[in-house]
């Protein structure tokens, strides 16, 4: 998290300094708290009651009062400093609903590589028919978001494809650019595991049914952190 709060304090998006930041904690053992509370010169940052990222996502966008609110997790890095300006900017000039970028993994192995590559694939083709947008970093107009029910808390799995595949085309877009993420879900889980559900995830679009059962994704997390943070910025 803190690369996380350090990207979002060098971007030079002129209403960082008023936009709230929540931080949705599920009581985390790694002092999400004070790390937060470190950033309170740089940024309006607040903790509040998190748990999976639906719940904690959803929590934090019922605060905000900006026109856009952007989902962060908490282990992206924002490495472009002109990225949530842009975002903001082409929402606002289209007329966008729902706006993403793509995903990189510099740590990660040539597989890790290829995979999120396919995912920035996917994502940009599923324009045609239906887009989808990550929940790593996602931007959506709160009206729509309010209109739509949020996240979907009793998704076990894939909540952000959830939400965002009601968005219609021509109010999706995709900013130049991408933000930095890890390997730790494909090291926790294994890389065939995941890309399995990734794919099952395209193949069943549409019937939420899939969505409720646990495909335990979140389970070596909540094994390892007793319930991680899970870190989302809200920008206007």
């Amino acid at each position: 998290m803190p690369k996380l709060l350090n990207s979002l304090a060098r971007q030079d998006y002129g209403g960082m300094p008023a936009t709230k930041v929540y931080v949705a904690d599920a009581g985390s053992t790694d002092g999400t708290p004070e790390i937060a509370r470190n950033f309170v010169g740089d940024l309006q940052v607040e903790v509040i009651a998190g748990g999976l990222p639906a719940r904690g996502r959803n929590a934090g966008a019922r605060e905000a009062r900006t026109r856009y609110l952007l989902f962060i997790d908490a282990d992206i890095e924002i490495a472009d400093r002109t990225l949530v300006r842009r975002t903001v900017e082409l929402a606002q000039r289209r007329g966008l609903h729902c706006v993403t970028t793509n995903i990189a993994c510099p740590e990660g192995g040539r597989t890790d590589r290829l995979l999120y590559s396919g995912n920035n694939l996917m994502q940009r083709l599923s324009r045609l028919y239906r887009p989808f947008s990550t929940g790593m970093y996602m931007l959506f107009e709160k009206d729509c978001f309010e209109r739509l029910g949020g996240f979907h808390e009793q998704a076990l799995f894939a909540e952000d494809y959830l939400l965002s595949c009601q968005v219609a085309r021509s109010r999706f877009g995709i900013v130049r650019g991408k933000v930095l993420t890890t390997n730790r879900r494909f090291r926790k889980m294994g890389r065939l595991r995941v890309a399995r559900l990734f794919l099952n995830t395209a193949l069943h679009t549409g019937k939420q049914d899939f969505f409720l059962r646990d495909h335990g994704y979140w389970r070596p997390r909540l094994e390892e952190e007793a319930l991680s943070p899970a870190a989302k910025s809200i920008a206007g």
